[in-house]
């Protein structure tokens, strides 16, 4: 069975927009579930052990970035650059593919006005179908799992779930959403749940590409893991930015 990780990076609230961060991005991973389990999640395990002596610190890039909740230790540069560089060989290493679907907040406002759609329930909607034509015509042939983010965007998650299997998507019939994916499960972040985190760590730097800043070598790991059409296409397959 294949597993869709499902994370965020930006504010989903179109009346909040960072005018240095105008984006939302809704990054997905996948991988076989058996993998994500007998593979990802024991080596991302030692790499925190290695790194931190323990593996319950939870891979988050805002804490990451701000050297905080267990990352304290990144205030040393040379300690810093060690731990991309030996995150990045994980994240080369191991075995999995990458969907996001890009929100241009201030485009998407200026477009659709009062009409406009939450962005992550916009998103959700686009990488549910790709999810679907990855997993191919397999009944209960993957699961998703995402983050969970408060009782009230739960809410509003799973009545979105239940939407996309009902009325289905533009290119996926209901009936084929259901019968594909088993489930829409939430987790907390502390649950520490390997693909979460991995999620987590592509999302972020899919943002920065399309925003046109300095690429890093994390990106340029992701890029190499797209989703990609039989002819090797990227766009509309692994990455869809809108408004297009």
């Amino acid at each position: 069975m294949k597993v869709l990780y499902l994370d965020e990076s930006g504010d989903h609230n179109l009346s909040v927009i960072d005018p240095s961060y105008p984006l939302f991005v809704l990054g997905g991973v996948i991988m076989e579930e058996r993998y994500a389990v007998e593979v990802l999640t024991p080596k991302l395990s030692a790499f925190k052990n290695n790194f931190f002596g323990r593996d319950d610190i939870i891979l988050h890039t805002a804490d990451i970035t701000r050297n905080r909740n267990g990352f304290e230790l990144l205030k040393d540069d040379s300690i810093r650059c060690q731990f991309y560089s030996e995150l990045n060989a994980l994240m080369r290493e191991v075995e999995y593919s990458v969907m996001a679907c890009v929100i241009r907040k201030d485009a998407h406002l200026a477009r659709y006005g009062m009409a406009a759609l939450d962005p992550y329930l916009m998103s959700l909607d686009i990488l549910v179908e790709r999810f679907c034509m990855d997993i191919g015509d397999v009944e209960d042939g993957g699961v998703i799992v995402a983050e969970r983010r408060g009782p009230t965007l739960d809410h509003e998650l799973e009545l979105a779930w239940l939407n996309l299997k009902i009325q289905g998507t533009r290119f996926m019939k209901a009936k084929q959403v259901e019968r594909r994916v088993q489930s829409l499960n939430l987790k907390s972040k502390l649950a520490n749940i390997a693909g979460l985190q991995l999620a987590d760590l592509v999302a972020t730097p899919i943002g920065r590409k399309i925003l046109g800043k300095s690429i890093k070598e994390d990106y340029e790991i992701i890029e190499s893991r797209f989703r990609r059409s039989p002819r090797g296409h990227i766009d509309g397959y692994g990455l869809v930015v809108l408004p297009k």
